[in-house]
């Protein structure tokens, strides 16, 4: 219990740290070295970490799409570059991550075929989905706060929170009234009863969290019937987070693995942490952006 504390509170601190310095390069390289770290965990739970050109190709293109992402806003909002590229109608950045993910797709293609008795197709494309959804998730933490004017570091906590804080109060929802079990066989202390409290207390807490900032902290306050988007936000993200939580757990127990890895002792790997924020922030962003929030 000691060493899962001392743990998670290195991990707070530095969290604290990036978003104290969101506005600098810190934050892009935070999430540069985080998806890093969670490629090198998913590649190793099919085998692939010791095949040095397939890791090299996937992880220069994971760490490239939140890099390339924070030159593009360099650029495009404090470089003066916007009219270039409203006259040519396209932001270049997804055009330049586009051609690294093909070429270091096209270098995965040419080790498979060299050494086709070695890795299997099943293992292939593995790592090919993991190198598109887990940069592209994981850069939404930009997206978030660089798109979001003066609100940005409170949509990017609430993002992170809102997969977080399901799962807390899942937790707990569960182990008072919970007895029936909701995929027994992928996670045994997942509960219905523990499912449906984590969407409640999301939404009780979005909407706690929304008035205390928009009313004691903003400097400029958002509209007030924004408040029920944000409580529908938070239940999409408890739904959603707990999707993302099962879908990391059933790739665990069909390779025979208990955790992703080792780097924070007590909690697994990155991949333990931010499995349920791989599918939650994608989803609050496009949820804030639909409903016109940012």
């Amino acid at each position: 219990m000691l060493t899962r504390i001392i743990s998670a509170a290195f991990g707070i601190a530095f969290m604290v740290m990036v978003l104290i310095l969101h506005k600098t390069i810190m934050l892009p390289a935070a999430v540069a070295a985080i998806v890093a770290v969670m490629m090198f965990e998913l590649l190793r739970t099919v085998k692939l970490h010791k095949c040095l050109p397939i890791l090299i190709a996937v992880e220069f293109c994971g760490i490239s799409v939140p890099l390339v992402s924070e030159l593009w806003y360099r650029l495009y909002f404090e470089g003066g570059e916007k009219d270039f590229f409203n006259v040519f109608g396209f932001e270049p950045q997804n055009t330049l991550i586009f051609e690294i993910s093909l070429a270091a797709a096209f270098i995965v293609f040419i080790v498979w075929l060299k050494k086709h008795k070695e890795i299997r197709y099943e293992q292939v494309f593995f790592a090919l989905a993991s190198m598109i959804l887990v940069p592209q998730a994981m850069t939404t933490m930009l997206h978030i706060e660089r798109r979001s004017g003066e609100h940005g570091v409170f949509f990017l906590i609430m993002g992170l929170c809102g997969a977080w804080i399901a799962d807390s109060g899942a937790y707990f929802t569960g182990v008072a009234i919970g007895k029936h079990k909701l995929c027994p066989e992928i996670s045994p202390k997942k509960t219905i009863e523990g499912f449906v409290g984590g969407i409640i207390s999301t939404g009780i807490v979005f909407a706690g969290a929304f008035a205390v900032y928009n009313y004691f902290i903003a400097e400029s306050r958002m509209e007030t019937y924004h408040i029920i988007s944000f409580i529908i936000a938070g239940m999409i993200c408890a739904v959603i987070g707990t999707v993302g939580d099962l879908s990391a757990s059933m790739i665990k127990r069909q390779t025979g693995i208990k955790d992703y890895g080792k780097i924070m002792p007590g909690h697994g790997g990155l991949m333990d942490r931010f499995d349920s924020v791989l599918f939650v922030l994608p989803t609050f962003y496009a949820f804030l952006s639909l409903a016109g929030i940012i």
